[in-house]
Formats: structure tokens, sequence, C-alpha cells
């Protein structure tokens, strides 16, 4: 599949270059009961959890694809790639541990100069999989959790499966389900009783495959009277056919904590990013979201609070800038 002529569209494009990255492991297209008892069985999940992901199957198979929004005719589902495994490493502690080629992208995206400077831990996704996540040490002595969503599935069981897909049901929305069904990498998040986490936490999310489908799915779990700044960032290649991004963010804030998610989606134009991102924000509690939408062919986002009880607040900030053929 071809890239377009990336010195022909300029500066601004420099953060979508293709690297080259043999994946160990790539899912035959379309979603099928094959394709996902394989993601299921190269995560080695509990029985629960595939069961879980083939009820979600059938609950996107049978809602229709909607048609209030956005044209999404151009989105061919039967033709993606659900699953891509770039490397055998996964939730590395260390760069050095993570394969040279794919290191080189993220230190030309200048994600681990970030976090020596000036974040408290960081997450990086490559295609399917988190290969990096590292928080500092002192956050780690206090109890806060901030690993690969597949590590707090496995590590953390009893509380993660407490919140997991209780604010963002598969039967929300038909993209809801997709990622119910499909999901693969994002962070688990818990922040304990009392504790404020004063600088930010940050995961990157990075597509290279053409014609792919990223489906993270991320859970923050902020404890009572804890603070915490949970910040993403995208990137992925100008190809010349579509590529889809669909994420599910879960948070929960409770009583008296404080909360922030910031995303900046720079994708590149031929993405379709259709995301559900929720908090429930319990008594005295805010939570605050702040996105900005400067990339992709189409976003439809559902940022959305639900303030479950008296004093709970919330702000909602959604910056886009289109451009000729962006919706």
């Amino acid at each position: 599949m071809s890239q377009v002529d990336l010195k022909a569209l300029g500066e601004e494009y420099k953060y979508h270059f293709v690297d080259e990255v043999k994946p160990v492991f790539v899912a035959e297209r379309g979603l099928t009961r094959r394709v996902i008892e394989a993601i299921s069985y190269h995560k080695g999940e509990p029985e629960w959890m595939l069961k879980f992901r083939l009820r979600a199957l059938e609950i996107f198979q049978k809602k229709p694809m909607p048609t209030w929004g956005p044209d999404l005719s151009g989105l061919d589902l039967d033709h993606l790639v659900y699953y891509v495994k770039p490397a055998e490493v996964r939730d590395a502690k260390s760069w050095e541990e993570i394969p040279e080629e794919i290191r080189r992208t993220y230190e030309r995206l200048g994600i681990p100069e970030a976090e020596r400077k000036v974040l408290a831990g960081v997450g990086a996704q490559y295609d399917s999989e988190m290969v990096y996540h590292r928080v500092r040490e002192e956050l780690e002595r206090q109890g806060v959790i901030f690993v690969a969503i597949e590590e707090g599935m496995k590590k953390y069981e009893d509380l993660f499966r407490e919140y997991f897909a209780k604010v963002v049901p598969p039967e929300d929305n038909k993209f809801a389900a997709l990622n119910s069904a499909a999901w693969s990498g994002g962070s688990f998040v818990y922040i304990p009783p009392g504790v404020k986490v004063e600088l930010p936490l940050q995961a990157y999310f990075r597509v290279n495959t053409p014609e792919f489908g990223q489906f993270e799915r991320t859970l923050i779990i902020v404890d009572e009277g804890a603070e915490v700044h949970y910040i993403e960032g995208c990137t992925a290649p100008m190809y010349s056919t579509e590529s889809l991004h669909t994420g599910v963010i879960e948070i929960v804030v409770k009583r008296g904590a404080r909360s922030r998610y910031t995303t900046i989606q720079n994708w590149s134009t031929n993405m379709y990013n259709l995301v559900t991102q929720r908090a429930l924000v319990y008594g005295d509690a805010y939570h605050e979201w702040l996105d900005g939408n400067l990339g992709s062919k189409v976003t439809m986002k559902y940022p959305s609070s639900y303030l479950l009880e008296p004093g709970a607040r919330t702000e909602i900030l959604s910056i886009a800038f289109a451009k000729t053929g962006q919706h």
C-alpha cells in the first residue's frame, strides 16, 4: 500500500512518517469469531474475557451503522486488519528492551525526552500493543498503578472487573461494541485515596500498519480525594487508503477527587476516528475533558460526564480544526 508524498505535503506532516517494522503476527482481515479468538490467544486472556469479547461481537453485528452523523460509507469494516502484534515485548519498563526500529520511532517523536523532563509516567502503544509502560518509583510506593490494560486485567483482576465496561458497556453504541470485541492496548490507571499525582501521566498511540484498526481501551479510577492528569496523543503515517481508530475511555472519579483527561489527536487524514469517552463523577468530585482534534478524515466523539451525586462538577472543552475533506 502506497504512502503519499510527504515532502509535497510540507512540515505539518512531519509526524506521519512510515516505520520499517515487521510485525510478529498479523490477523486476517475482517472481524470474525476466529479473529477474536486469535486476539484473546495472543494475549493469554482468561476465559471470562473471551466470553465478553464474543458477546460484544454479537452486539456489534446486530447494531446498524449510524446514519445521523458524518458519512461513514467509505469505511469498509470487512477490509480492515483488526490485530497486529508488533513485537514479542509488551509493557517494557525500559526503552532499551524495545526493538530498535520501534524505539527509534518514539525517539523521533520526542517521547523518551518528555518522560525524563516533565512526566510522572509514560505508556507507548504501537499498532495493537502497549510496548512500553513506566511510572516513577515514588508514585509506585504510594500505590499508584499505571500499566498496560492487559496487565491490569491479570494482575489486579478484582479491581479491574469491578469497573471494566461498567462506564461504557458494549450495548452503548455500535463502535463501543466494536471496541469491546476487538480491544487491544490502552492503560489501566488507579490512584489511591488522597494521593495527588502532581505531574501528568501520558500515553502515546502510534499506528503504522495501513488499512488497520486500533482499538485501545483505557480505564482510569481516581479514588476518594485523589488527583491525576492523564494525557493522550496519537499519530499515524499518511496512506492512500482508510484506517480506523475506535477507542473507549472509561473514568471513575470518586468523592472529592479531581481528574483531568487531555487528548491531542493528530491522526493523518486517511483515519476515521470514532471514540467514546465517559466519566462517572461522584459527590464533590470534579472531572475535566480537554480535547484537541487536529487531524483525521472523520472524527465522531462522545466525551461525556455523568454527575451522579450532589456537588459533582465537570467541564468539557473540545476544539477542532478542519481543513478541506475533514469532517
